[in-house]
């Protein structure tokens, strides 16, 4: 083979300067991680009320949060992502249209691709979550409304803290996969660690170290999460409802 291993790639001066190539991929992991971490909390948000919406006996209600889990699952991510940041601008007001355009493009790839995670993982967590809920026996719920609570501090007070215990597992693999899907964001220019990786490769052609380090971050990154969803779900676990990661 007549490759030519050269890990010492990381430490060489970028040539622009200023900053080393492992810079650049600590500004990519940096990015990944402030990208699903904010997606994640816009899916967690979402994706619980409208797995809530999917479970109230309201027909209209319920509806809602059957739309929205079959128009974004059933879409493309990387459609959706496209339709964020290059089709919604042109459907806005026109002035606001222009101001969304007139702003560092960085933030513009930044949150186009933080609302499209967020949104998409956010079904999967509807569903998640309506499971959760439909787990539970009913005289949970009789039993909330007849302490004299209302509907939503039924659903605050008794069904979703036993119903999030219940689907820690399922959401530990939803934690991991935005991670991973936070990768297409490449797509439309935002460098996260995936894009720095294929730049590295542009500007110094070592494709071997730079994708074996973006692998490996992205394991270590899995690693860790795994590991603290783990301890997360040991701790909150249900007694005779404990579930295992598959």
């Amino acid at each position: 083979m007549g490759y030519h291993w050269n890990w010492g790639i990381f430490l060489a001066q970028v040539p622009s300067g200023g900053t080393s190539y492992l810079g650049w991929m600590l500004s990519g992991l940096m990015t990944t991680l402030a990208l699903s971490l904010s997606a994640w909390i816009i899916a967690l948000v979402i994706g619980s009320a409208m797995g809530v919406l999917r479970t109230v006996p309201n027909r209209w209600l319920s509806g809602i949060g059957a739309l929205y889990v079959e128009l974004f699952r059933n879409i493309p991510l990387l459609v959706q992502l496209f339709i964020w940041y290059f089709v919604l601008p042109e459907l806005l007001p026109e002035r606001l249209g222009n101001a969304y355009k007139e702003i560092n493009p960085l933030l513009q790839q930044f949150t186009a691709a933080m609302i499209c995670l967020g949104l998409f993982t956010g079904a999967r967590v509807c569903e998640q979550v309506r499971s959760g809920i439909d787990s539970l026996p009913r005289g949970q719920r009789l039993a909330g409304l007849a302490l004299g609570l209302s509907g939503p501090q039924t659903y605050r007070y008794v069904l979703l803290p036993m119903a999030f215990r219940i689907i820690v597992p399922p959401l530990t693999s939803e934690f991991l996969n935005i991670f991973k899907n936070s990768a297409v964001a490449s797509t439309i220019g935002l460098l996260e660690l995936a894009a720095q990786g294929r730049q590295l490769v542009d500007y110094t052609a070592q494709p071997y170290e730079s994708f074996i380090a973006v692998t490996l971050t992205f394991m270590l990154l899995n690693a860790l999460i795994m590991s603290l969803m783990h301890r997360l779900e040991a701790r909150v676990r249900v007694p005779g409802q404990g579930g295992h990661h598959g």
